[in-house]
């Protein structure tokens, strides 16, 4: 997955990625490098340090009119990500507007064969630079590009002994005051990390490109970790010589121990940043001893990458919206146009399953509702009701005495009673509150008059029982519903708990599943019913009650 749309908002590579095409047929010594598919798109082998190589050049020449030579036994840079690090200092050190007339002086800490960052800061703004560097090689190759490039006046590259980070590098320099200090420390402690050998998380790819660089470029004792701390303990000595101090770091999991570390030495001002660019992510950490500097914001924890959710839809094809209107028409409604139709049926099936919903607002040509879900009720309904039964018989039985007694007094009453159970096919028992299910379920009249004998019977012991269930829903609603995965209880089953025991509506909204926007609107002679995600425990059930709603719907046609 590309990172590019996550770039430093000034990187001109953010929204306008190289084009090889065009580099290629400008520039020969990059067209060489170049393979063409059989679609016609043009493609780099990253594996081939030439061809990485021949991309930093032509970059460097085309875009910013610089020429340079890399050693291809040297770290060969990558010109984004070396240029979000640039902009980012820029934020640091407040480079912007009217301050662009001051003279800024940075610090490159071992600044590689190709001096990248000393050439992109004096060419992009002007900035002086004092670069450092201990390997022979690259220090011959960085001063030759500074002076093909004429830039010899702003950028001074000086030979250091090994191991010299900041301290030796301002000897010469005691009344300079620097703006900022850069560095690319080697990210490696051993060859085997270099490999990636106990440093790479397995399930991640393998690297995209080449890995090149000498050994003081990607390796150093204690790896990048180690290395940064000898930075902070050199700024704790320097403190103001430096307005801001900072480095680049290839691992995320670098960057919590050394904002510790900076923390227990008790450095004031502290930042960090991502690099994304392409496939590459990087950290950069900064820090400063003065109190008026503006301290940038560090990244939001949320990638702002992420694209926005696609709502869930599910579509009602205009035959099945015939039948359904037929439908609506024998019920009474006065639902005629599509949208309506399915807007109707939607609200029944909604008010079947008590989820709460009202219209809302909303453009020409739809209907939009807002639905808020307080409990789970649209899965397992059968096992649900035969739960139910389950309880109701193993509600205790009332002795042969009572049950006779209790006969003798309904004698009158029977036939009447056996008419109002033909036309009430769900019967509630009064001291439970469960509800009889219609289906799956086949109880005899002496089953039922059992049933009701021992509700009376047992009705001063269950009085207690109820208050206690009540208590119980009124504590799991207030937990918002956490255990909205489980099994509900059979006095949660029957409805709303917070509805049936007296809840105010208010304490009942403070508790739910998930809420969600529903649009229902015309597309072609179908209609299209959209959920759209607003807040809640989990999404997943959204994806369950949209699944509920088309497969009820259809159900509806089919009977």
């Amino acid at each position: 997955m590309s990172l590019n749309k996550s770039m430093h908002a000034r990187n001109r590579y953010k929204d306008k990625p190289p084009d090889f095409a065009y580099l290629a047929g400008k520039h020969p010594e990059f067209r060489q490098h170049v393979q063409t598919t059989l679609s016609g798109r043009v493609s780099l082998n990253f594996k081939d340090p030439e061809a990485v190589r021949a991309l930093t050049c032509t970059l460097l020449k085309e875009d910013f009119g610089l020429t340079i030579d890399i050693p291809l036994e040297r770290l060969i840079p990558t010109v984004p990500l070396r240029l979000n690090y640039i902009h980012w200092v820029e934020d640091l050190i407040g480079h912007q507007g009217a301050d662009k007339a001051v003279l800024r002086r940075g610090i490159d800490i071992g600044t590689g064969a190709s001096c990248i960052y000393p050439l992109l800061g004096s060419t992009l703004n002007g900035w002086y630079f004092l670069a450092t560097e201990v390997d022979d090689m690259c220090f011959n190759y960085a001063k030759k590009n500074v002076e093909q490039n004429n830039l010899s006046d702003l950028i001074k590259v000086v030979k250091v002994p090994q191991k010299t980070l900041l301290m030796d590098a301002l000897k010469e320099e005691s009344e300079i005051i620097y703006d900022f200090c850069m560095c690319n420390p080697p990210f490696f402690a051993n060859q085997l990390e270099a490999k990636g050998v106990n440093s790479r998380n397995p399930r991640r790819p393998p690297p995209s490109s080449v890995n090149t660089g000498g050994i003081t470029e990607i390796m150093a004792e204690g790896g990048e970790l180690e290395f940064v701390k000898r930075i902070i303990h050199d700024s704790l000595q320097l403190k103001k010589r430096l307005r801001w101090y900072s480095c680049m770091l290839g691992k995320k999991c670098s960057l919590a121990p050394l904002k510790e570390e900076l923390r227990i030495q008790g450095v004031p001002k502290v930042t960090h940043t991502e690099f994304c660019q392409g496939r590459t992510m990087r950290w950069a950490l900064a820090w400063s001893f003065y109190d008026d500097v503006q301290v940038p914001s560090p990244p939001s924890k949320r990638r702002k990458l992420e694209k926005p959710r696609k709502p869930i839809t599910f579509t009602v094809l205009a035959s099945t919206v015939e039948e359904l209107s037929t439908k609506a028409a024998a019920m009474g409604w006065d639902a005629v146009e599509a949208i309506a139709v399915v807007r109707a049926w939607v609200e029944k099936i909604l008010a079947d399953l008590k989820v709460q919903h009202k219209r809302v607002p909303c453009g020409k040509d739809e209907v939009s509702l807002f639905v808020t879900a307080i409990e789970n009720s649209w899965i397992h309904l059968r096992r649900k009701k035969r739960e139910r039964v389950r309880q109701l018989r193993e509600l205790p039985r009332a002795s042969e005495d009572v049950l006779q007694a209790m006969e003798e007094e309904k004698t009158g009453q029977k036939s009447a009673s056996n008419s109002s159970d033909c036309e009430k096919p769900k019967t509630e028992d009064s001291e439970t509150g469960f509800m009889a299910p219609d289906e799956d379920v086949h109880l005899t009249a002496d089953d039922k008059l059992t049933e009701e004998s021992a509700a009376k019977e047992e009705h001063s012991e269950h009085v207690e029982e109820e208050e206690t269930e009540a208590k119980q829903a009124e504590m799991s609603c207030n937990k918002g519903s956490s255990n909205a995965k489980e099994e509900p209880q059979p006095s949660e089953e029957a409805g709303n708990p917070a509805v049936e025991k007296g809840q105010s509506p208010k304490e009942t909204s403070r508790c739910f599943l998930f809420k969600c926007l529903m649009n229902v609107k015309k597309e072609g002679n179908d209609v299209l019913v959209e959920m759209h995600w607003v807040e809640g425990q989990n999404r997943d059930l959204m994806n369950q009650l949209c699944t509920y709603l088309r497969n009820q719907i259809l159900r509806l046609v089919a009977s």
